[in-house]
């Protein structure tokens, strides 16, 4: 089963939710979830964070892919921006929560780390000091 992961950053903040039932080790983690068939993986990653969070995004390139080492799954990534909508747990029995996370507030909430690719993103966009500052 292949699923689909939204890396959305926001005013330097990155989405995540938490899962009213953990997999594995797995509370907090980006907006993600099943490809449909005849689906492409990056719809379903638009797919997935409009019925999760209720927020529309797009995606702006992709980050990459990998099997997850907590579920075995196949993970492909896409960084996403924000195109409509104010985050919210939308569907809430899979959704407890939704939370906008800095880089800073970003390993409590996933203690075991983030795809290379993904985490290189996210110091790129949000490690940033914002235009006009040093």
């Amino acid at each position: 089963m292949r699923v689909a992961a939204a890396v959305v950053v926001h005013e330097r903040q990155v989405l995540l939710v938490r899962r009213r039932v953990a997999e594995e080790n797995l509370s907090w983690q980006f907006p993600a979830g099943k490809v449909e068939p005849g689906e492409a993986w990056e719809d379903a990653a638009v797919r997935e964070t409009k019925e999760e969070t209720d927020l529309d995004v797009s995606v702006a390139w992709v980050l990459g892919e990998r099997r997850h080492p907590a579920t075995g799954r196949l993970v492909s990534y896409a960084a996403c921006n924000v195109v409509a909508g104010s985050a919210r747990a939308a569907a809430p029995a899979e959704i407890a929560e939704v939370a906008w996370v800095t880089l800073a507030q970003l390993p409590g909430y996933i203690p075991d780390g983030i795809f290379e690719p993904v985490q290189r993103y996210l110091d790129a966009v949000i490690g940033l000091p914002p235009c006009g500052q040093n």
